[in-house]
């Protein structure tokens, strides 16, 4: 099983802000790949379902962008998950407009988010994708 976690921040006053790309990412996903159901655990709000035939969790965590590891550090102990399991999406705005860059690990290069969930794991070495381009061209580049 896979656990994609989409970094942003809780309410409808951020929904449409660039800083909530990976809520937007985990959204379109969703909706590509007929995942519902969202409920809430571990301070996230988390659906199930399958990404080309792959068992996928994915989870928004519900503490805000700074506190991200609360939720993805709980989520990967209960899924008992190895971190290569597990997937990040954020933004950065360090790429340039329109990039993609899959990053096996590294340092959290100034995001918070990220500095939370490093915190929390212990570690910089797990998967994370900080895309500068529209979730729905991101989901049809991963679902081919």
């Amino acid at each position: 099983m896979k656990l994609v976690v989409g970094l942003g921040n809780p309410g409808r006053e951020y929904a449409n802000n660039r800083h909530n790309l990976g809520f937007q990412c985990l959204d379109h996903l969703a909706r590509k790949h007929h995942i519902g159901g969202w409920t809430r655990l571990c301070q996230a709000r988390v659906a199930s379902g399958a990404v080309l035939d792959v068992p996928v969790v994915l989870a928004k965590p519900t503490t805000f962008m700074n506190l991200s590891g609360l939720a993805v550090g709980a989520l990967v102990r209960r899924y008992r998950l190895s971190l290569g399991n597990l997937l990040v999406i954020y933004d950065d705005l360090d790429l340039p407009l329109g990039s993609l860059r899959l990053r096996p690990g590294g340092s959290a290069g100034g995001h918070k988010g990220m500095k939370s969930i490093i915190a929390a794991l212990g570690t910089e070495d797990f998967p994370r994708l900080p895309p500068r381009k529209s979730c729905q061209s991101l989901v049809r580049c991963r679902s081919r």
